[in-house]
């Protein structure tokens, strides 16, 4: 059975301005979403709720608990445009090669870094993201908690670009989401 991830449980959901969200994040068209480690999937449910049946949310977490409600919840809302799976996303995200077209790492990355488990998982997002496709990072803002994890272990705008920048990501933008969190858009170049 696979461990428990840093912060299964939690989510930053309540902490964002879902509108504001949706103003940097461009979900129009038959889209292809990829929610990656989505614990209990806040984010898909919405997203899902957002697209309908114009796209697919594929919501992924290592974490079985967090996909079993999100089974439960996508269901009773009748929300058949997600499709859960549990895996570990930094060894292998089961999608083809350049299948998405938004990928969604909603305060993760920090976490995977602390696990170590990164690189690998940035890899994975790297070899299904479309040419055109986009990676949306949302993260907490550089300062002490709570709410969210310590600040040590918090990534700035500037981090996030000295970690993506190397794989070919190009920042597009970064908004605020709210007093603790912000996005930022990334394209390949």
């Amino acid at each position: 059975m696979p461990h428990k991830p840093i912060a299964a449980g939690k989510s930053s959901f309540d902490l964002i301005d879902f509108a504001t969200f949706l103003s940097a994040v461009d979900l129009r068209g038959e889209i292809v979403f990829l929610d990656v480690a989505c614990g209990i999937g806040n984010y898909a449910i919405e997203i899902a709720r957002e697209i309908r049946e114009e796209g697919t949310v594929h919501a992924l977490d290592l974490w079985e608990e967090g996909i079993a409600k999100l089974r439960l919840k996508a269901g009773s809302l009748d929300l058949e445009n997600i499709e859960t799976t549990v895996c570990d996303v930094s060894k292998k995200i089961p999608l083809g090669d350049h299948t998405v077209d938004i990928c969604l790492m909603a305060t993760v990355l920090h976490d995977l870094i602390e696990d170590g488990t990164h690189h690998g998982a940035l890899k994975e997002i790297v070899r299904v993201l479309k040419p055109t496709g986009q990676l949306v990072v949302v993260e907490f803002k550089k300062m002490p908690g709570p709410p969210g994890p310590p600040e040590k272990v918090r990534l700035s705008p500037e981090a996030l670009l000295q970690i993506l920048e190397p794989l070919g990501f190009q920042c597009c933008q970064t908004v605020d989401l709210g007093t603790v969190t912000y996005l930022s858009l990334f394209h390949l170049k």
